[in-house]
C-alpha cells in the first residue's frame, strides 16, 4: 500500500487579504493528514474509503464510480467524498478510468477543530496521488486563495501571492531566532474559513490595504528583533480589525493582556499567535484557552 502525507498549514499574514494579492507568509505543521492507496485489478469498479480522525474511524464509504453511487451512506460528508473523487476523475488521466478497484484510507494527525488544513491536504494528497494540478482539484472542489494548498505540496514556509490569474510560490525559511518566545494558543472552537470571506469580500477592496499587508509580510520575513517582530502583528491586527469592523481577538477575550495576540487564518477561532510573558500558562488557562502550544510542537 503507497502513502502519501501533506503538512498542515497556519497563514501568519494577509489572512483573507490574500485573496486579493496580498503577499502572505504561510507556515507548515509538523502535524498533517496522510493518505494511504492501493489498486486493485479485480473488475468491480469499487472504491473503499476509510477517513480516520487521529487513527480513529470517522467516516466508511463504499462507492462504485462507473455510476457515482454511493452504496452504504447517506451522508453530507460522504457526498462530498463522490464530489471530490469525480473531479478527480475529471482531471486524471490515470484514476478511476478502467474497472479496476480502490482502497483508500485516510488518517488526520491534528483535531478536526485545529482550522489545520484538513480540506487543503486531502486535496494535495488526492492530487499527488491521481497526478493532477491540486490548485485545480481546489478550485473546482472548494475554492480558496490556494495558499494552503501552496503549503501542502511545497511542504515548507511559503511566500504566497495571486496576481491575477497567475501564483506567485516561494518556498523561504522561517525560523527566527525568537521563535522559542513565541506560542500559540487555540480558541476551543472551529471557524467556518467561508463566513469570514465572505464578510471580507462585502467590503469595498482597498487596494492600499493589500499593499500594507504585503509590506508587512516582506518586514516580517527580515524580522530578527522580537520586539519589532510583536509591534507588525499587533499593526497587522489593527488595520484588520478596521477594516473588517469586526473587534480583534486580543480585545474579544485578552484586553489585559501585556503583550500582542494576532488571530491566524479565519477571524473568530482555531489558532492565535502570541508571546510567553510572565504567568502566560496560568494567564491562558484562566481565561479558558489551556490548549497552548510552543513553536517547536507546531511548526515543522
Amino acid at each position: 500500500m503507497g502513502k502519501i502525507f501533506s503538512p498542515g498549514k497556519l497563514l501568519l499574514t494577509s489572512e483573507y487579504a490574500v485573496l486579493d494579492g496580498a503577499l502572505a507568509l504561510a507556515l507548515p505543521t509538523k502535524l498533517g493528514q496522510e493518505f494511504f492507496f492501493e489498486e486493485i485489478e479485480d473488475g468491480n469498479s469499487h472504491i473503499s474509503w476509510i477517513a480516520l480522525h487521529q487513527e480513529s474511524l470517522w467516516l466508511n464509504v463504499q462507492i462504485e464510480y462507473r455510476n457515482w453511487e454511493i452504496i452504504n451512506a447517506n451522508i453530507p460528508e460522504a457526498a462530498f467524498i463522490l464530489k471530490v473523487l469525480k473531479n478527480v476523475q475529471q482531471l486524471s488521466s490515470i484514476r478511476f478510468k478502467g474497472n479496476n478497484s480502490y482502497l483508500l484510507r485516510t488518517n488526520l494527525q491534528f483535531p478536526a477543530n485545529f482550522g489545520l488544513g484538513s480540506s487543503s491536504t486531502l486535496m494535495n494528497n488526492l492530487a499527488e496521488w491521481a497526478q493532477v494540478d491540486p490548485f485545480r482539484l481546489n478550485e473546482i472542489s472548494l475554492g480558496g486563495s490556494g495558499y494552503d494548498i501552496a503549503v501542502a505540496k511545497e511542504k515548507s514556509a511559503i511566500l504566497y501571492q495571486n496576481s491575477g490569474n497567475e501564483r506567485f510560490i516561494e518556498k523561504v525559511v522561517f525560523n527566527p531566532d525568537f521563535r522559542n518566545d513565541l506560542i500559540f494558543i487555540h480558541l476551543n472552537q472551529k471557524q467556518d474559513s467561508r463566513e469570514g470571506i465572505n464578510l471580507y469580500r462585502s467590503k469595498e477592496k482597498s487596494a492600499t490595504l493589500i499593499e500594507e499587508f504585503s509590506n508587512i509580510t516582506k518586514e516580517l520575513l527580515n524580522c530578527k528583533d522580537l520586539e519589532k517582530f510583536s509591534e507588525l502583528m499587533g499593526i497587522h491586527e489593527r488595520k484588520l480589525s478596521a477594516f473588517l469592523g469586526i473587534t480583534a481577538v486580543k480585545e474579544k477575550y485578552f484586553e489585559n493582556c501585556p503583550v500582542f495576540v494576532k488571530s491566524l487564518g479565519a477571524w473568530g477561532g482555531d489558532f492565535v499567535l502570541s508571546r510567553k510573558f510572565s504567568g502566560f500558562q496560568d494567564y491562558f488557562s484562566g481565561k479558558g484557552f489551556s490548549a497552548i502550544f510552543e513553536w517547536d510542537d507546531l511548526i515543522g
